[in-house]
């Protein structure tokens, strides 16, 4: 999981900042390598290294780099096969939300060394939801919640999200729907291509 984190913050920071931040951030966290395997396990000090270093260097906060980051997974258009997969989870946004539980056990059937954290939903009706994801890393649930920023504006819908104390180990993320028809989602059709 850290390789991957690493390797999808550097091609966020990469493509929205540029080749001459990513230098100054590798130099910053005083890495021995300029470029990260997605696959290959890293030590956690060198992600949390990174992570600062990033922060320091766009003069942002934790919270709000990890989660323009997370928002970037899946916004951005070289971005589809991520998108796609999360899509895959429902029909409306609703859906997609129960389908997050199961989106670790799916993923490693594409990548069987890929361990994505636990996820436990919560349908607490009237639109409310709680979220708790096992973080592999602090503020690992920003990521989360930029993503799920996202993938309410593909769905179309409007959602309130917040991330309340950690419970147990586990981040807490509330989402309140607001309105499901709030705008037109974005096309979504199960094969690739179809006009």
């Amino acid at each position: 999981m850290q390789g991957l984190f690493n390797r999808a913050l550097e091609n966020f920071l990469r493509q929205r900042h540029g080749p001459a931040l990513w230098h100054r951030v590798v130099h910053r966290a005083d890495l021995p390598f300029d470029s990260f395997e997605p696959l290959l396990r890293y030590d956690p000090a060198l992600t949390d290294a990174l992570i600062s270093a990033a922060c320091a260097e766009l003069c942002q906060t934790r919270e709000t780099m990890l989660e323009d980051m997370g928002t970037a997974l899946v916004s951005h258009h070289d971005r589809d096969g991520l998108r796609r997969l999360l899509r895959f989870g429902g029909i409306c946004f609703r859906d997609f939300l129960h389908s997050l539980e199961e989106l670790p056990e799916r993923a490693r059937m594409a990548l069987p060394d890929l361990h994505l954290p636990e996820m436990l939903l919560e349908d607490r009706a009237g639109g409310h939801f709680t979220l708790r994801a096992k973080p592999p890393f602090p503020g690992a649930g920003f990521v989360l919640i930029g993503l799920l920023r996202a993938m309410a504006d593909d769905y179309g819908v409007l959602v309130l999200l917040d991330m309340a104390a950690p419970v147990g180990g586990f981040d807490v993320i509330s989402i309140l729907v607001l309105d499901e028809s709030h705008a037109e989602g974005r096309r979504f059709d199960l094969a690739i291509g179809v006009p």
